[in-house]
């Protein structure tokens, strides 16, 4: 019976897949902090951009955002999806020139301009 316990607690953590856990670890991070304070925004999508230093969640969230351009933030939940719509916004109307790099590294072709801006009607309400 242990060995059975055992072997369901390695396979969980094994298929675990650690993205989703990077997703749900975030669920209540503090957005209204972000987008108020614009030299930390600045900081973190210097971040993004590979031109400053990351925190922790920096990083995170930096691994996570090609696959969440792709899928329209296709794991987050309604309140991350929320919160990314809100920090969008801010970088968008905060920090323009920045913004146009991010959208060229993240979205080059320019393919997923029309779903983001359907996702920041949406959900990029304050």
């Amino acid at each position: 019976m242990k060995i059975a316990i055992l072997l369901s607690v390695f396979v969980a953590v094994v298929v675990a897949r650690p993205d989703e856990e990077l997703y749900s670890r975030y669920e209540n991070f503090d957005v209204k902090e972000l987008v108020s304070n614009l030299r930390l925004l600045k900081a973190y999508t210097l971040c993004f951009l590979g031109k400053g230093k990351c925190t922790p969640e920096g990083n995170d969230f930096k691994k996570l955002m090609p696959e969440a351009v792709q899928t329209e933030c296709g794991k987050c939940s309604e309140k991350q999806k929320s919160q990314v719509a809100q920090v969008i916004k801010a970088i968008v109307e905060q920090l323009p020139v920045e913004w146009e790099e991010l959208s060229k590294e993240y979205n080059p072709n320019g393919d997923h301009t029309v779903k983001l801006n359907q996702f920041l009607d949406k959900y990029a309400k304050n």
